[in-house]
């Protein structure tokens, strides 16, 4: 049986911060993907899961992420029946404010447990 949901902070390239409350026994890692003001595009590692897999995931994910500063909060709800999805990217766009309009990408990678160079 999976555990519990954790919640883990981050910043992102920018300073903004984000909440992310996870399945450890799923998660591994959370990427933010944004646009620098050079215009080049920039990915940093927003959370990382510390902990190992205690427990085979459940067939049901779900990764609730919330940013005040930028006005984002949603959850995503992965019903995986087989274990077969390794990484979901989610593609927001800042509601309002100063960056409104602005893309910011968000990737869940899956803890993998089939062994070394995985992942």
């Amino acid at each position: 049986m999976a555990r519990h949901n954790r919640e883990g902070s981050g910043e992102d390239q920018r300073g903004r911060t984000y909440t992310v409350a996870y399945q450890p026994d799923w998660l591994r890692v959370v990427k933010v993907t944004r646009e620098l003001g050079s215009g080049r595009q920039s990915t940093k590692t927003l959370v990382r899961n510390p902990d190992l897999p205690a427990a085979e995931p459940g067939t049901r994910v779900r990764t609730h992420v919330v940013s005040a500063d930028l006005g984002l909060d949603f959850e995503v709800v992965l019903h995986d029946e087989r274990r077969v999805v390794r990484r979901i990217v989610v593609e927001t766009v800042v509601p309002d404010g100063g960056e409104a309009g602005e893309t910011v990408v968000f990737s869940f990678a899956r803890t993998l447990d089939d062994g070394p160079g995985e992942g």
